[in-house]
């Protein structure tokens, strides 16, 4: 039930979050290994990017691969929520007092968000490809002409076999590893210290509500660069042996980055991300917490079930 209760919590956070999405890759993928002042400046803020992706797509290009974003997340938070709930059921995430240990919880954490980061791969290389096409006029990185996500994996399947529809899995893990360490460990963390105080005690949605803010900030400054390289990987073209053809790896990645943009390329589409990021984890974490809720009553409002548990 717990892994049940954090898909559905990420999937109803999607509907959300992910035209920011939609804005964030494409700031990421503008200028491309250029050095600034080289290349067309199509999205100069996000509330530009809104603007001109509305103007030239619709509204509904604002939406491009929500239902792909949508099973990912679902299945991604499934295992990543699922898997440090059970770490937290178990204890193995607090100490005697039950107060949440900081490294137990980055590392739990750590592994949850790089586990369910593994299984979402191939959807999350196709909701990138599918969010990076736009109209000719804005078009930035490669774009690949996927007409569907289903289109999109037959394609990638038969020109580059199951191990194509993997490509990338090692930047995502990465970035999993670092983002969820910095949301899950700061999200409990956060909730202790507000339980702490008397004037939100009795007040559990609204210290939930504060935490997943805070939470999304921290997660934020700590996941952009791996989520730009995370990006590149994805989205950038292939050989005939389902090479990269602008990087070989995240440390290439890295490299070119810092060489042809700088810092600044690393946390290109910050604001976008965390504009994404913010709602998603509020939701999502908000989400979670009310789907726990109403597991455990569900559970003590019988006898009959909650013997079952215990017994567990």
């Amino acid at each position: 039930m717990d892994f049940v209760c954090g898909g559905l919590a990420a999937s109803g956070a999607c509907l959300f979050s992910n035209p920011f999405d939609v804005l964030k890759t494409r700031m990421q993928l503008q200028g491309e290994l250029q050095a600034k002042g080289q290349h067309t400046v199509h999205y100069r803020n996000p509330f530009h990017a809104g603007y001109v992706v509305a103007k030239n797509e619709g509204i509904r290009g604002l939406q491009k691969g929500l239902g792909v974003a949508m099973v990912l997340h679902g299945v991604r938070n499934c295992v990543r929520l699922g898997i440090y709930q059970t770490l937290e059921n178990k204890g193995f995430l607090r100490d005697s007092t039950g107060k949440t240990v900081l490294y137990k919880s980055a590392l739990g954490s750590a592994f949850a968000g790089a586990t369910g980061a593994f299984f979402g791969s191939p959807l999350f290389l196709i909701k990138t490809q599918l969010q990076s096409q736009a109209a000719r006029q804005i078009a930035v990185g490669t774009q690949h002409g996927h007409n569907s996500a289903i289109h999109a994996i037959k394609t990638i399947y038969i020109q580059n076999g199951i191990t194509g529809l993997w490509r990338g899995v090692n930047g995502t893990m990465l970035r999993a590893l670092v983002g969820s360490s910095a949301q899950l460990t700061t999200f409990a963390i956060s909730k202790d210290k507000l339980k702490e105080i008397e004037y939100l005690k009795k007040s559990p949605l609204l210290i939930s509500l504060v935490a997943s803010i805070f939470s999304g900030f921290i997660q934020t400054i700590m996941i952009n660069p791996f989520d730009v390289v995370s990006t590149r990987l994805y989205n950038q073209g292939v050989d005939a042996n389902g090479k990269g053809l602008l990087y070989t790896g995240v440390v290439d990645c890295f490299a070119k980055i810092f060489k042809s943009e700088g810092v600044a390329g690393i946390y290109k589409g910050v604001i976008a991300n965390y504009m994404r990021l913010a709602p998603h984890s509020l939701f999502c974490l908000l989400f979670w917490d009310i789907l726990k809720d109403l597991k455990v009553r569900y559970i003590t409002s019988s006898p009959k079930r909650t013997l079952l548990v215990e017994n567990r």
